[in-house]
């Protein structure tokens, strides 16, 4: 099963960062992700540009609203994510807690990705998904 580690901060968690050196950072996280890596767990890890270079789409107008980074009303900012391929969701728990970004303001949202095959497969459109899936290696 998959699941994405969805990691996320606070305002001040994330300033907060700016005062660690970036190369002890990168070694850091990068033991991690060997560890993952070398379990055989990691599907992929990307982090996120600052959210002041990001722009939200806002769906509640028509035609929908275009807002630009920062955002005002933030608590928590979606920061990067792991997917990860393990054999449940208790195992996915466990390498959260093994996160080396901890601290107050600090959190790894934890959500199963879904499969292709969790949908009706008689369906025209979830055909011509997994058609495109498989020309593409993803299946």
């Amino acid at each position: 099963m998959k699941y994405m580690l969805i990691m996320r901060a606070t305002d001040e968690a994330f300033a907060g960062m700016a005062d660690i050196d970036f190369g002890k950072m990168l070694e850091t996280i990068g033991r991690y992700n060997d560890e993952m890596i070398r379990a055989g767990v990691l599907v992929a890890a990307e982090g996120l540009a600052d959210a002041a270079e990001g722009v939200v789409v806002d769906y509640s107008a028509e035609p929908p609203v275009v807002t630009d980074g920062p955002y005002g009303e933030t608590k928590e900012l979606f920061g990067g994510f792991y997917v990860l391929n393990v054999a449940s969701k208790e195992e996915a728990v466990e390498w959260a807690k093994r996160s080396p970004i901890t601290g107050p303001g600090f959190k790894t949202e934890i959500r199963r990705v879904t499969t292709i095959d969790e949908f009706p497969q008689d369906n025209e459109w979830i055909q011509k998904e997994r058609a495109w899936r498989e020309a593409t290696g993803q299946l």
